[in-house]
């Protein structure tokens, strides 16, 4: 399992319903886009941060290990925005207002990626998936997303006993000997996928599928004391954005 998904199934909020951590994760997620950068973002980026680290639990380390990647994106548009290409001042310039637009975007972005990891933080898929059928969405597309979701795991692990029967063998001693083991590493993972996919449409045709996978769901009803909590913290912070907006500059 990735790390993220192992925080999620030893979260504090693992048994809560995933409405609760929805309304406050992608709520903070859609007032970050929808609130002005400053001080709207910026408030939503700390409330996030704020709400992971203290009554979700979610260890900083490991939140910084699954942030640092979208953080990264982030930066990269932020950064296209500093400068301008053609135009009177030469091939490449400055953008005029182009700090102000990037550490806007910069706000926007990195605050509404905390607030999907705070709902992945504290969702495992297990408990997502199944649900949605109940809220509407078709079940042929959920079991697609299931064996999706779960096939990913098996594909990566089988990359990762390839790369380490490849290192025992000395692959990866020379350039050449790592660009053949790369080779081959694509190679047999994409067999092994087939293969894998193929034992599968066997084991359910013996198991007599019909169209569905049926598992057990974890019971869990929506707190509506949490729920009126994550909307009164969503009115807080809309709030205050419209306060600090009249008094910083």
């Amino acid at each position: 399992m990735l790390p993220i998904d192992v925080a999620a199934h030893g979260s504090r909020w693992r048994h809560r319903h995933p409405v609760d951590k929805a309304v406050l994760g992608l709520g903070l997620t859609v007032l970050a886009i929808s609130l002005p950068p400053w001080p709207g973002a910026a408030l939503v980026l700390v409330t996030a941060l704020a709400v992971l680290l203290g009554p979700a639990g979610v260890p900083g380390l490991r939140l910084w290990r699954a942030y640092r990647v979208p953080l990264g994106f982030c930066a990269s548009g932020a950064v296209t925005l500093l400068v301008q290409v053609g135009g009177p001042d030469g091939w490449i310039s400055p953008a005029d207002g182009g700090a102000v637009r990037a550490g806007e975007l910069m706000l926007r972005t990195s605050a509404a990626s905390l607030g999907v990891l705070l709902f992945a933080f504290t969702t495992p898929m297990s408990d997502l998936l199944p649900r949605l059928v109940r809220a509407g969405v078709p079940a042929p597309v959920v079991d697609v997303a299931m064996v999706t979701y779960r096939m990913s795991f098996l594909l990566l692990d089988s990359v990762r006993r390839i790369r380490e029967a490849q290192a025992a063998r000395l692959g990866h001693t020379t350039r050449a000997a790592t660009w053949r083991s790369l080779a081959g590493l694509g190679a047999t993972a994409f067999v092994r996928s087939f293969d894998r996919a193929a034992r599968l449409q066997s084991g359910l045709a013996g198991r007599g599928y019909d169209g569905t996978l049926r598992v057990l769901v974890p019971e869990a009803r929506v707190s509506v004391p949490f729920t009126a909590g994550a909307v009164g913290l969503l009115a807080a912070v809309t709030v205050l954005t419209f306060v600090l907006e009249r008094v910083l500059p």
